[in-house]
C-alpha cells in the first residue's frame, strides 16, 4: 500500500515539474466570445491617459485585437522600445502596461512582433527586456485579467558562447 501510495505521489509531482516548462500556449488562455457591441469612448481620467490622448482615442475606434473586448495599442518610446495600453471597448478603460518593453536587438527578422497577442486570448508575451533591465532578454509571458498584466513566467534567451 505504501508503494502504491508513494508511487502515485512521485507520479503526481513529475506531472507538477513537467507542467512548470511548458510554454503557455494562446489557446490554454480563452477569452470567450469577441465582444461584437458599440465601442464605448475612452475615458481619459488620469495624467498618462490624457498625455497620450490622441493614441488612445484613435485605437478605442478599433475592434477588439484582445482577450475578447480589448483593443491593444503600442507606441515607441525610443530606439528598440515600446510602451502601451489595453482598452476595454466595452466601459473605455485604460489599462497601461507595467512597464516598456525594449532591447530585442537588430537580428531580428522582418515577422518579428515584440509584443504578441490574439483576439480570441488573454494571453500576451513581450519579447525583449522590461524597462531596459539587464539580463532581463526573453519572453515574458503575462495573461490579462481584470484590467491588469499578471505575469506567468519568462523564458530567458540564451547568450551566444
Amino acid at each position: 500500500m505504501r508503494f502504491l501510495l508513494l508511487t502515485s505521489f512521485i507520479a503526481c509531482l513529475s506531472f507538477a515539474v513537467f507542467g512548470q516548462n511548458r510554454i503557455p500556449q494562446f489557446k490554454n488562455y480563452p477569452a470567450g466570445k469577441i465582444y461584437k457591441g458599440k465601442n464605448a469612448p475612452v475615458k481619459l481620467l488620469t495624467g498618462d491617459e490624457r498625455m497620450f490622448r490622441t493614441r488612445l482615442t484613435e485605437a478605442a475606434k478599433q475592434r477588439p485585437n484582445f482577450a475578447g473586448h480589448y483593443v491593444l495599442t503600442s507606441w515607441g518610446c525610443g530606439t528598440e522600445c515600446l510602451s502601451g495600453a489595453a482598452i476595454d471597448v466595452r466601459t473605455g478603460k485604460v489599462s497601461f502596461f507595467d512597464f516598456s518593453i525594449c532591447c530585442w536587438g537588430t537580428g531580428v527578422d522582418d515577422n518579428f512582433e515584440a509584443i504578441s497577442f490574439r483576439p480570441d486570448s488573454k494571453l500576451i508575451i513581450f519579447t525583449g527586456a522590461r524597462n531596459e533591465k539587464e539580463n532581463d532578454d526573453g519572453a515574458h509571458f503575462y495573461k490579462f485579467e481584470n484590467g491588469r498584466f499578471i505575469f506567468i513566467k519568462t523564458i530567458r534567451n540564451k547568450k551566444p558562447q
